[in-house]
Formats: C-alpha cells, sequence, structure tokens
C-alpha cells in the first residue's frame, strides 16, 4: 500500500528512521518487499533520474504497482531522490509519487531557496511532500560528484531560515556521510552536535541523512576475492543510524550497500559457475540475500517491528 511519505515521517519522527532505498529492477523490488514483510517495517522506495532511465520510468512504475500486489500487507512510500527542477515536476505531475527531492544544494543559498521554493508550490498543490537539501556531501552519486574538499557540514541557523523560506516538508543534511562506496578513511563518525543544532533550531521536522551506506568489509572482500577491485572504504556505522533517529532524522538513505549486494553474489556465482550464463540463477539468490540485508538494516533503524502500529495508526 503507498501511502504519503508525510504519513511515514509522522509515525516515525523520535522513534526510528525510515530506511529508503533505492531500486533499478525486479530483483532489487523483490528482495527489497520481501526483506520489509520478513522484518515487518515500513519503507520509502527511491527512484533515481538515472534509474527512472535504465530501462523507462513506466517500467519501474509498474514493477512497483506490481510488487504491491505481491506483497498487499506492505506500507511504504515513492520517492524521487536526487531530482533536478524539471524532473520533479515530471514526477509531480505523473501521479505516482509520495515525494520528491529537489537537489540544489550545489547552487549559492539564494538559488537553492528559489528553486526549492518553485518545487514546493508545484508539489503542495497536489498534496506531493518535498524533500530539500542544503550542505553539500562529499562523494560520488551518479551524476552528483564533490571532490571531499568542496564538502560542508549544513549550518544550523541556515537550515533554520532554509525551511521558513521554502516551506520544504523535510530537509537533507550534511551531517559526515558521504555519497558512493569511498566514503572514510579511518574511523569517522556522525557530526551528532551538528545534528543536535539543527534540531534545537528545527524541534519536530523531519531530517533526511543522505549517503548513510555502511560499505560493509565483508561484502568488499568476498567481492575482491572474487575478482573484484574495490579499494579500501568505510561507511556511516549502522550502529549510529537509531541515535540520530531519536535526533530527528526520519528519513535514511541506503544505497550502495545494495549495489555491493548484487555484486557480491554475482562476481561468487559466475567464479565458482564461470560456463553459466543464465542469469536467472545468481539473480534468485540475489533477492535472498537483499531481503537479509534489508532486514539487517530495518533493525538498526528501528523500523522493524513497526508496520502493524503504523497501520493502526493509519487505520487500515
Amino acid at each position: 500500500m503507498i501511502v504519503t511519505t508525510a504519513q511515514l515521517f509522522k509515525h516515525a519522527y523520535g522513534k526510528y528512521a525510515v530506511g529508503a532505498y533505492n531500486i533499478n529492477n525486479a530483483e532489487q523490488a523483490m528482495g527489497l518487499f520481501q526483506g520489509c514483510i520478513d522484518s515487518k517495517a515500513p519503507f520509502i522506495i527511491q527512484i533515481s533520474k538515472g534509474a527512472r532511465k535504465y530501462t523507462d520510468k513506466r517500467m519501474l512504475e509498474a514493477i512497483i504497482r506490481a510488487a504491491s500486489e505481491i506483497f498487499p500487507e506492505a506500507i511504504f512510500a515513492v520517492h524521487l531522490d536526487h531530482g533536478d527542477e524539471q524532473t520533479c515536476y515530471d514526477c509531480i505531475d505523473s501521479g505516482f509519487f509520495s515525494s520528491v527531492m529537489i537537489d540544489a544544494s550545489h547552487d549559492p543559498f539564494e538559488e537553492n531557496v528559489a528553486i526549492t521554493k518553485r518545487v514546493v508550490d508545484r508539489a503542495h498543490a497536489k498534496g506531493i511532500s518535498v524533500e530539500a537539501e542544503l550542505g553539500m556531501l562529499g562523494g560520488v552519486e551518479e551524476d552528483i560528484k564533490v571532490e571531499e574538499g568542496n564538502a560542508c557540514l549544513t549550518d544550523p541557523d541556515e537550515a533554520k531560515d532554509f525551511v521558513q523560506q521554502t516551506g520544504c516538508d523535510s530537509l537533507a543534511c550534511a551531517i559526515g556521510t558521504s555519497h558512493g562506496a569511498f566514503k572514510f578513511k579511518g574511523k569517522q563518525s556522525l557530526h551528532f552536535d551538528v545534528l543536535e543544532k539543527i534540531k534545537a533550531r528545527l524541534p519536530g521536522f523531519p531530517l533526511v541523512m543522505h549517503g548513510s551506506s555502511s560499505v560493509p568489509k565483508e561484502e568488499v572482500d568476498r567481492i575482491n576475492a572474487a575478482g573484484g577491485t574495490i579499494k579500501d572504504s568505510m561507511g556511516v556505522d549502522p550502529k549510529e543510524y537509531l541515535p540520530a533517529a531519536k535526533l530527528g532524522v526520519t528519513k535514511v538513505n541506503i544505497d550502495t550497500d545494495g549495489r555491493l549486494v548484487w555484486t557480491r553474489v554475482h562476481r561468487e556465482f559466475f567464479k565458482e559457475k564461470s560456463g553459466d550464463f543464465d542469469f536467472r540463477p545468481p539473480g534468485k539468490i540475489f533477492m535472498a540475500e537483499y531481503a537479509k540485508f534489508i532486514a539487517s538494516r530495518n533493525e538498526l533503524l528501528g523500523s522493524a517491528g513497526q508496520l502493524e502500529d503504523l497501520r493502526a495508526s493509519l487505520g487500515k
């Protein structure tokens, strides 16, 4: 059942964070739905600009509708991830999305405000929520690349001003995470001090954490053992998800980890069975492995076991 992002945030705020997972194909969709049903967790499906171009935007929408019928007990929202202004308008007008993200964080503050405000006005007219971003995460995600030297944390005072001026419904904050598989060198923690200041200035307002994959070392090691050449890297400590949720982080984006699971499964399968060419057996393995991964992350987010209470609050 597709619900509004606002409904999920209302139930989750201050208690747990909703996992927001990117999908590009049927295998990811099936694993995601199964993992969330297994862990009894609500979730957000994220569709990026790249995912909409991978096959066709209508294909992904059809896959999600079919998965919703296969797993009728699922409760989820559909969200555009890292949209530009025109893509936001396209998704708003489609009637399929629960929310959109306008990412003008690379523009000057005043321009970010102006672009976000235009998207908010268009989206709110149709009852759709808008996520915006302030501050810049380092790393690479699809066509977005920010060198670490240019990354900057979100200024708490600017965050309050930005939300007041734009009317956005949630805010992605730069608090120490990074896009892609190559995040941190050594041990680095989230900037909880910055998060606490933002929450103090925006009490009750949903915050979003991008670039929150943990980049599990065991996944990287198994990929490399099967012929991969992924360099040493570290992600976000998943044990920090729930403490962040207690400070207002209501949505946590996880994409890279799912790609690592896909890569590990397929590299190991075809290394072991190098003469095979049928992609369905590793596809089935991936769906099961991805479901287990999703369930494990929902436990750490605190969203596991929340499904029935959410359903009761929605009157469904």
